[in-house]
């Protein structure tokens, strides 16, 4: 039955519960958030993902309405059919970040109007001294910026040939943002026909199946910033903070099977875990399956997030498992509770040696959590181990990590993102 729901029909789940992690005083909000999967059939294996179909936050959804001066229940179509401008800009399409086609629209939409007098004037300023009339002077006055930076056709432009300044743009910015600051005016069928699909959201899944039969639960960190004098978030960690009432709201979900993060079918295989912050949530899941399963493979897992106090997810399973012998190291990295900062990558360098012995006996060694450094530095560590523990060169480091682990034994697996 599994096959039946999917991105495109997603299983109507509730949220059964959605409670914060964090300790008091945390600068962060982490959820534990566990989904009910009634009579769909579903079932999932520890390493899979949960696809999560949100929606727009309603009180964006009515002031993007008032800003472009549409009407809410003015019939359009989209992908999904025929519905009300209201209900498929909730559910249809992405507005909680412009897009770069957008931006791209705007060249044509503001130079056609009143800004193009501007643009003709300005030219020709450039090509005659020809005196204009006192009231093409006194218009040319107004219209012309004061400061080059000041000129909207310019930026636009600017952005549209500089990847870079586009990407500085609107990574902060949304349609209301964007419509806003350069008063421009889009039909609803033209603004949905450039803006993107509502896609899922994918969240490494932190439960395994035989330990909570009938659920499925997550690690969520919940993303909130205030950027244009306006509180935003993440789409969808700001949907199922905020939006979705527990046991209330209808909540779209389909599973994401992993064909490589998963655990060694020999269940005498040590592994090593190394998941900061949310990158935990698959490594509960792992926890959760070893312990029912009863395999002899050792289990050592590397946490860390700012503080002990405030981020310590799930401190009490750990404990427990710790006490019971399921886990048999459980190594941290508090980077704020000591005047320098430490990280996993750190803490594995400390411990390379072992880490080294563990890699000769056949562990399976696993990462989830950020790509764009964690992940990066933990490979690193990975190769400076090989090169001081196993006594290689620089390349046959890099060869034995990135090619006999990853690729060949396929015993180094990644979930990073």
């Amino acid at each position: 039955m599994m096959a039946d729901w999917s991105a495109k029909n997603p299983y109507m789940s509730k949220i059964t519960e959605c409670y914060i992690l964090n300790g008091e005083g945390s600068r962060k909000e982490t959820r534990h958030i566990v989904f009910d999967l009634g009579k769909s059939g579903l079932d999932y294996k520890v390493g899979d993902a949960l696809g999560v179909v949100a929606e727009n936050p309603a009180n964006t959804v009515e002031e993007l309405i008032s800003v472009a001066g549409w009407d809410g229940n003015h019939i359009v179509t989209t992908h999904k059919g025929e519905s009300k401008l209201r209900d498929a800009l909730r559910k249809d399409v992405e507005i909680h970040r412009v897009n770069k086609k957008f931006v791209q629209s705007l060249n044509e939409k503001v130079t056609s109007s009143e800004l193009r007098i501007s643009v003709k004037l300005i030219d020709r300023t450039r090509e005659s001294t020809t005196s204009f009339s006192s009231g093409d002077s006194a218009l040319l006055q107004e219209l012309m910026p004061s400061n080059p930076s000041d000129d909207p056709v310019g930026r636009i432009e600017n952005m549209i040939s500089n990847g870079e300044a586009m990407e500085d743009y609107i990574w902060s910015r949304d349609y209301i943002d964007v419509i806003r600051e350069f008063d421009v005016t889009y039909t609803p069928e033209e603004f949905l026909e450039l803006v993107d699909r509502l896609k899922p959201r994918l969240y490494s899944i932190a439960s395994s199946h035989d330990a909570h039969p009938g659920f499925v639960e997550l690690t969520v960190a919940i993303v909130r910033y205030s950027h244009h004098g306006r509180d935003r978030g993440g789409l969808c960690t700001i949907y199922m903070a905020d939006e979705v009432k527990v046991k209330k709201t209808n909540v779209g979900v389909f599973m994401s099977p992993t064909k490589s993060f998963v655990l060694p079918e020999d269940k005498s295989i040590d592994i090593i875990m190394v998941g900061p912050g949310t990158g935990i949530a698959p490594f509960r899941a792992f926890m959760e399956q070893r312990v029912i399963d009863g395999g002899s493979g050792r289990n050592w897992l590397f946490f860390g997030d700012q503080s002990e106090k405030t981020e310590f997810y799930y401190k009490d399973e750990i404990e427990s498992w710790l006490d019971e012998g399921h886990l048999y190291r459980f190594t941290t990295a508090w980077s704020r509770d000591q005047e320098e900062k430490i990280y996993v990558q750190h803490r594995l360098k400390e411990h390379g040696k072992e880490v080294w012995e563990w890699f000769e006996r056949g562990a399976y060694f696993y990462i989830c959590g950020d790509k764009t450094y964690m992940a990066k530095d933990v490979h690193k560590a990975l190769i400076e181990i090989a090169i001081e523990h196993g006594n290689m060169s620089e390349e046959a480091a890099t060869i034995f990590i990135e090619k006999t682990m990853m690729k060949e034994q396929k015993r180094y697996l990644r979930d990073v993102y």
